[in-house]
């Protein structure tokens, strides 16, 4: 009796053992794919994103679309306009955190404990990753994916690649991705050429790329883009190889 006993131990022991090596294996596989697949988008374009596959397969009326209008740019080609335009609109400290805006997290949970429109406050590092690497649904795993990726964006990647990846897979339209694509659809010009104007108009659109078009903006989105000038004004400028250099800095 007490070998049968035994026996059933053993086996039990080595079952567990199995499972714990089969765990570690499949999160020590995670870890390595994920860190690889995040060095290798450092250096490799991604011209198919999981926001454009999905967006490709999700019915129109629940805002996806029959086609992939995308066309990659290097970030010399794209006017500084837009970067500080997204940056005031989406992420006005994007140059001085680390990917996660702890303030604007803050209040956005006051605000939403209000019970008023849900706010967001992911940053454009975390916008970047949802893009390229995860799933559009929100959720409590893809949340913790998000900050998983973000880590290691900050870490291998520099701020003129987040920026870069950012303005060429953000939707700006209904199956449009990417600011290029965006302004010669809307505007007739490469992304070189945009205006101050046109790109705070361009940046309008990023929180709901279904259904504003800056073509032919409503008076929404006329207001939202007179703050966004105001924003762009107080920044002054990006620096993306180095600081964020506001008007008061310039005085100095």
């Amino acid at each position: 009796m007490a070998l049968t006993v035994n026996g059933k131990n053993r086996q039990k022991s080595q079952r567990y053992q199995s499972f714990r090596r089969l765990v570690l294996y499949a999160i020590a596989t995670f870890f390595i794919t994920t860190v690889i697949s995040v060095i290798a988008f450092s250096f490799i374009n991604p011209n198919l994103t999981m926001l454009m596959v999905a967006k490709r397969v999700q019915p129109l009326n629940d805002g996806g679309s029959n086609r992939i209008n995308h066309k990659w740019v290097s970030i010399d080609k794209i006017s500084p306009q837009l970067v500080l335009a997204v940056c005031a609109a989406e992420d006005n400290k994007f140059m001085e955190h680390n990917g996660f805006d702890w303030e604007s997290i803050q209040k956005a949970k006051e605000h939403n404990k209000k019970g008023k429109r849900l706010r967001g406050a992911s940053t454009i590092t975390q916008q970047t990753v949802k893009n390229v690497f995860l799933w559009p649904r929100r959720s409590w795993v893809r949340k913790g994916f998000e900050a998983y990726f973000t880590f290691l964006v900050e870490v291998f990647w520099s701020k003129e690649r987040i920026m870069e990846v950012y303005l060429n897979v953000a939707e700006l339209g209904r199956g449009i991705y990417g600011v290029e694509s965006a302004s010669e659809c809307y505007y007739g010009k490469p992304a070189s050429k945009i205006s101050t104007y046109e790109a705070a108009m361009l940046a309008t659109v990023l929180p709901n790329p279904a259904k504003r078009n800056p073509a032919k903006p409503s008076s929404y989105m006329y207001r939202y883009q007179r703050t966004i000038l105001r924003n762009m004004y107080n920044l002054g400028r990006i620096d993306l190889k180095g600081d964020t250099s506001s008007k008061s800095k310039k005085k100095k």
